[in-house]
């Protein structure tokens, strides 16, 4: 599993950073940038729910 974060719809309001701090970080410009790609298969439910409660819906799942 791959995320792919959408740089033109992320506001860097970390969501996904605190619910996956092992997956997503927040580069220089405060914008969602994945750490571990592809997803490690344990982290794989984190990396959902952090698309599913993303408030800008800006990660994406590629298989």
């Amino acid at each position: 599993m791959h995320v792919i974060v959408d740089r033109d719809r992320c506001e860097g309001n970390a969501v996904c950073v605190g619910i996956a701090p092992d997956l997503f970080d927040l580069d220089d410009d405060d914008y969602a940038v994945v750490k571990a790609d592809p997803v490690p298969e344990d982290q794989e439910e984190l990396a959902e729910q952090s698309i599913q409660e993303c408030p800008r819906a800006a990660l994406l799942r590629k298989d």
